[in-house]
């Protein structure tokens, strides 16, 4: 097991219990790092609750928002001194972004070509520029070496017709990763992005035909479906010194199925 005694995380984009970035939460707290949390003010009481028997810190804050990050890193600053690993799991959109309505709701979502800008902006905004935005704020609390790790999804370079405004988004977040790994790269920090599969979060419900996807998933990539605790143990790896020599990944954790052309069914 990876022992990060005396190392400290901060995390945004816990959302609930079945978010990815809990389960990595999880994960540091195993590898004896200090983890904090960063969720939307809305979701401050399930998170709560949630850490009440886990030595986590939770804090509320709005990503758009640059007071409040900053908040943030001034309160870690003084009982931390500094961040060893820094993730970013933060995406929304609506469904006009998303271009497909959720079960119950009776306004038709748009067309691709019709996105409002401004629900688009305000996707944009929480899912991809926050990156930038926690990575300009906080760099002054970035220990030496340190490791920056954002999650994102295949959509950035495939079409998924459910997930439409949401996949300019993540290839957005994808070219940050690039930029950021060359300009904190002169400091030793490291930069990487994980490519996880769809795994059954309250985020992934909201694409159109996820359980569709996730079938075509099982039949069709080499290791079938992944876990929450896959991606987890792939974000242990960039929170560690064993990646001390990577910058500037785009690492797929999605049992295989990104080296697929077709669809295929291994069953026969």
């Amino acid at each position: 097991m990876i022992d990060n005694t005396g190392k400290n995380a901060l995390l945004f984009g816990v959302r609930n219990d079945s978010s990815i970035a809990w389960a990595i939460a999880l994960k540091l707290v195993e590898s004896k790092c200090n983890v904090a949390l960063s969720v939307a003010h809305d979701n401050l009481d399930m998170v709560q609750s949630m850490v009440k028997e886990l030595p986590i810190q939770v804090f509320a804050c709005d990503v758009r928002n640059d007071s409040e990050v900053e908040a943030i890193f001034k309160a870690l600053d003084a009982k931390w001194q500094q961040i060893d690993y820094l993730m970013h799991g933060v995406a929304y959109g609506n469904h006009k972004v998303m271009c497909t309505s959720p079960p119950g709701l009776k306004e038709e979502a748009p067309k691709f070509i019709d996105i409002p800008f401004e629900d688009f902006m305000d996707s944009f905004n929480s899912s991809a520029f926050s990156f930038l935005r926690i990575c300009k704020l906080g760099q002054f609390l970035l220990a030496e070496q340190a490791s920056i790790l954002t999650l994102t999804y295949n959509a950035s370079q495939k079409v998924f017709p459910g997930y439409a405004g949401m996949a300019i988004n993540k290839a957005a977040l994808e070219n940050m990763v690039k930029y950021l790994a060359w300009y904190f790269g002169k400091s030793g920090v490291r930069v990487n992005a994980l490519s996880a599969g769809l795994v059954m979060t309250t985020s992934a419900g909201g694409i159109k035909g996820v359980r569709k996807l996730r079938k075509m998933t099982k039949n069709s990539a080499p290791l079938g479906n992944i876990s929450s605790e896959d991606v987890a143990n792939g974000a242990l790896y960039y929170f560690s010194d064993l990646s001390k020599g990577n910058t500037g990944n785009l690492h797929y954790i999605d049992g295989g199925l990104n080296v697929m052309a077709v669809a295929t069914d291994q069953n026969g």
